[in-house]
């Protein structure tokens, strides 16, 4: 137990330096003060504290094939101004982070458990996929279309994506096409299909 907790936390520490690296270049705006506290808030040393991970760096994800649990500045609100932020993605058996973007910071994301097939298009439509194991690192670039899919079918995987944004933005594809009320004429002539395939898939974004 020791020796696994002593890996997650190294695995952690690396998140957290490479999220600093990444601010570096991040959007954030630069604040005038030490740090920036919603009106009324008691600021004690529990207004740094964020606990809300502890959970989600052990295995597979309950009741669902993918799961993100962000410390974002909506989650955190410490991390305001600080151009810095994390999230851990815990994949079930061949669960999927859907394809999407980030708009306002680059990605880096660290595979803690298991292995993952990640991929990103750039602006020219080149595809660029590896295999991560535990301990390997990839970069997605600020605003590029990525994603991950855990491919084993017995075993979950974990990963920590750090962030040089307090607030990254997440941009899903699937949903954002589909579930968003663009005109069904407009996205069949967009996917070269019909209008009744179309609203098919939007059918399944319903609600």
């Amino acid at each position: 137990m020791a020796s696994f907790n002593a890996c997650y936390g190294l695995a952690l520490l690396i998140g957290v330096v490479s999220t600093l690296f990444i601010s570096g270049h991040s959007g954030d705006p630069d604040i005038l003060k030490d740090f920036m506290a919603p009106n009324g808030t008691v600021v004690d040393s529990g207004f740094f504290l964020h606990r809300d991970l502890r959970n989600s760096l052990r295995g597979a994800p309950k009741d669902v094939p993918f799961k993100v649990t962000k410390a974002s500045s909506i989650e955190f609100p410490a991390l305001e101004g600080q151009s810095v932020s994390l999230a851990v993605l815990q994949f079930a058996p061949g669960g999927v982070n859907a394809p999407h973007t980030h708009p306002r910071s680059a990605e880096l994301l660290l595979v803690v458990q298991g292995w993952l097939k990640v991929g990103m298009v750039d602006s020219t439509n080149k595809l660029f996929v590896q295999f991560l194991q535990a301990g390997d690192m990839f970069v997605f670039p600020k605003g590029l279309v990525h994603f991950q899919i855990n491919l084993d079918k017995n075993y979950p995987a974990v990963a920590i994506s750090a962030f040089g944004g307090a607030n990254a933005g997440t941009i899903p594809l699937p949903l954002t096409l589909f579930g968003s009320r663009i005109d069904i004429d407009l996205l069949a002539k967009s996917f070269k299909t019909d209008t009744e395939t179309i609203e098919d898939i939007v059918s399944a974004f319903a609600g």
